[in-house]
């Protein structure tokens, strides 16, 4: 072993490994081929890889396909191969050695070199389970023949990817959860009080404050069942397809007994995809998935700038709302507060529709029996799941249950709104109705005041009409006739 160095092989050659690497000769090439972005892969790809591997030795195991071997004068069976592999496994699984997942995301189509990097690192640490030194030439793990035994990239990765969302898919559902609680019980609170709609960012007729929160609520939760469908789609997998769907070289029974034992390990009701082909071929449900992503990231950039709008101020805005104040919000003007929350939100929602995109674009460069793409789909799913749990979460502590209204700014705005004038359209019809209006902001008179100049209705009958309460209650009708 050269100092600081031990000579790994692989089919191109000899390469020198850093000596305390748990990974080999693959790897280490990834390593010098790809210094793109110095990022490493995102913990459920690892988790996701590591699962596949101690479920396929589990099963090979069982099947009686680990074949014993001698090294030297020592005798070392099949079982003792697989229980070794399931040992490494599982402390991967646990979190050990996660410095050793050193392959960038921009690596060598389809996520062969993050395969090998999961396999070389088993079977080194397999080996030292077995009482070998990882520079031991005769060391009897193999990466390839043990490890990814009755796999392929082809299959293996498309299944890390489905493992690998579903990972944090309950944890991603309860931030969206406890989301849309806050919002529902902010509607509960604010429902008392009535204020000025606006369409087209321009007076409207009244709402209730609730009313505008208990919306974004069910928007959030439409929004999670879609994800949750979605979701329901990656738990088909095509493990046992190997390098084009035909299942070369897995045992007859791998596929669906790789399907049963994953889902027991996970703890995920997984099921077959049925048509292996296919489930090499595409990548539309991990597509899918990311545009359910989307569709939220959306919603919460929707919510979080109507938030921001309703904030401002507070002095020279609408100031209906007051955000939590988490930090000073200028360097220069003191006392200023920004709606910090609201803006990250925006950011981290602004960087998941890119992932999105990323995905899409990736998704659709399949070509025939295999998308090479898959790395990069692997790691902007993991990455619009890791920062929308983790933007989710601080907007909802730290901002939504913090909000508090301000009934005097919203019922002062709503006094001042002409369009009032629209509950009395049944009595007095539109054209009248938009010259009140018109005669009211010009003149700063109430819409009650010009009514009954006008002679239109009795004091009496605009009261009646203008219970801004009933206003937003619905189904409210003039006092006799009238078209609008």
């Amino acid at each position: 072993m050269t100092e600081g160095f031990r000579i790994e092989k692989d089919s191109l050659g000899e390469v020198q490994v850093p000596a305390n690497a748990l990974y080999g000769a693959q790897t280490q090439r990834a390593v010098m081929n790809f210094p793109v972005s110095g990022m490493r892969p995102y913990p459920a790809f690892v988790w996701a890889q590591a699962m596949i591997k101690r479920a396929a030795a589990e099963v090979n195991r069982d099947l009686g396909l680990f074949n014993d071997v001698t090294v030297g004068d020592r005798a070392i069976s099949g079982r003792q191969i697989a229980d070794a592999i399931i040992q490494a496994a599982d402390e991967v699984l646990d979190g050990q050695h996660a410095d050793q997942f050193v392959v960038d995301p921009f690596q060598a189509g389809a996520g062969t070199s993050h395969n090998m990097n999961l396999n070389e690192v088993i079977a080194n640490r397999a080996n030292q389970i077995l009482g070998f030194a990882i520079d031991d030439p005769k060391k009897p793990v193999s990466p390839n023949d043990h490890v990814n035994m009755a796999q392929s990239t082809n299959d293996t990765i498309p299944t890390a990817i489905r493992l690998g969302c579903l990972w944090r898919i309950d944890e991603l559902l309860a931030a969206i959860d406890r989301l849309a609680d806050a919002l529902e019980a902010k509607a509960e609170e604010f429902d008392p009080i009535v204020k000025s709609g606006r369409t087209h960012l321009q007076d409207a007729v009244p709402v209730r404050l609730g009313q505008e929160f208990g919306a974004y609520a069910l928007a959030v939760r439409n929004d999670r069942e879609r994800i949750a469908v979605a979701a329901d789609r990656l738990r088909r997998l095509g493990i046992g397809g190997t390098a084009v769907g035909s299942g070369l070289n897995a045992h007859p029974e791998y596929h669906l007994r790789m399907v049963k034992r994953l889902s027991e390990l996970t703890g995920q009701e997984l099921r077959s995809a049925g048509n292996l082909f296919e489930a090499m071929q595409s990548m539309a449900d991990p597509a899918d998935f990311s545009a359910s992503l989307r569709t939220l990231s959306i919603t919460l950039t929707r919510i979080a700038n109507d938030l921001r709008l309703l904030a401002s101020g507070p002095t020279t805005g609408l100031d209906e709302i007051r955000l939590p104040a988490v930090q000073p919000g200028s360097s220069i003007m003191p006392g200023k507060v920004n709606p910090v929350l609201a803006e990250m939100l925006n950011m981290a929602c602004f960087h998941v529709q890119g992932c999105d995109l990323t995905v899409s674009l990736a998704a659709q460069a399949g070509q025939l029996e295999l998308n090479v793409m898959m790395p990069i789909i692997a790691h902007n799913l993991f990455e619009m799941m890791h920062v929308l749990i983790g933007a989710i979460n601080a907007f909802t502590e730290k901002c939504v249950v913090g909000i508090t209204a301000n009934p005097a700014k919203a019922t002062g705005w709503l006094a001042k709104n002409p369009i009032l004038v629209t509950a009395l359209n049944p009595v007095i019809g539109y054209l009248n109705g938009a010259a009140v209006a018109k005669e009211a902001l010009a003149t700063g008179k109430t819409i009650k005041e010009v009514v009954v100049e006008k002679g239109l209705m009795s004091a009496e009958q605009v009261d009646e009409l203008l219970d801004v309460r009933a206003m937003t209650e619905g189904g409210i009708m003039g006092l006799g006739g009238g078209g609008g």
